[in-house]
């Protein structure tokens, strides 16, 4: 096995290398005048099982040309199998159309992805993962809810997981069966339009002194987080944490949840971030559980 570092890894290719004891190298890039990407595979790849890491987190549309380039270009080199680990697969909120003539992005990507010469891809926590199934090539899905749960185990005493919606119950579940904690979730609408999310209500819990522990696969710009956070406080809840495997962060979401009263920001190294307030938690293991 070959381990190659794409441009963006957040040091999982290093860690993985380390895991497996395999020799791992970086790709050669470079950024032309024009804003165009060169992408050189540095070493012979040919007749060896190929392992790239790439996630594709900001500027996600670079991430991902450069992801095209550099798998077509190894099985062009001749490798005999590549494994593609995305730990963060942009554009997967858009998994159908909300409003007539959209664009169902994800399906494009995972489309594109199956003719650039892919055979087995992984990804990180899916925003669902049924959307996968439109790769076309063998699929591998890494849930790193443990590594959440011992992190989630250090910060709480009285922990109470909940999900930001009906749909991300089953995370929640989980989580909560690893912590021997009560879950639930949160009824909320959202505008098609104008992306404004409501919250309703946390359907028939108490949450007096518990340290509630809100869990979602992606975190954006905190708007959904931050109203549950208020809406915990209300309902007589201890402290808030905000957990999620993907910590995209956008449009000031960090002192939006802190304004909201949360404590502690748990995300993991899907996504990059150099903010030393919030804590990372390495996935490496789990990625390297499914190779």
């Amino acid at each position: 096995m070959i381990l190659i570092g794409g441009t963006a890894t957040n040091g999982i290719d290093d860690s993985l290398s380390k895991i497996l004891s395999v020799p791992s190298v970086k790709v050669e890039n470079k950024i032309f005048p024009d804003g165009e990407s060169y992408i050189r595979i540095p070493i012979s790849v040919k007749n060896e099982e190929v392992v790239l890491v790439q996630t594709t987190d900001y500027p996600q549309d670079k991430h991902l040309i450069e992801l095209f380039l550099m798998s077509e270009t190894i099985k062009d080199l001749g490798a005999k199998k590549l494994t593609v680990i995305v730990p963060y697969l942009a554009y997967s909120r858009q998994d159908r159309r909300f409003k007539d003539g959209e664009a169902v992005s994800v399906k494009t990507i995972l489309h594109l992805l199956s003719e650039v010469g892919i055979d087995s891809l992984v990804v990180v926590e899916p925003h669902k993962p049924e959307e996968i199934s439109h790769f076309r090539g063998e699929i591998k899905i890494v849930h790193p809810y443990i590594q959440l749960s011992r992190k989630i185990r250090e910060l709480t005493t009285n922990p109470f997981i909940l999900a930001p919606d009906r749909g991300a119950l089953e995370r929640a579940r989980q989580i909560a069966e690893d912590l021997g904690a009560s879950y639930s979730y949160i009824e909320k609408e959202r505008d098609r339009n104008t992306g404004e999310v409501r919250i309703k209500d946390i359907p028939n819990m108490t949450l007096k002194d518990k340290d509630v522990v809100i869990v979602d696969d992606i975190i954006s710009t905190g708007g959904t987080v931050a109203q549950a956070s208020k809406l915990a406080y209300s309902l007589g809840a201890k402290s808030v944490i905000a957990a999620a495997v993907h910590l995209l962060l956008s449009n000031n979401a960090k002192e939006r949840l802190v304004q909201a009263g949360v404590k502690n920001i748990i995300g993991t190294n899907t996504v990059k971030t150099e903010d030393k307030d919030i804590i990372v938690v390495d996935i490496s293991y789990s990625i390297a559980s499914v190779l």
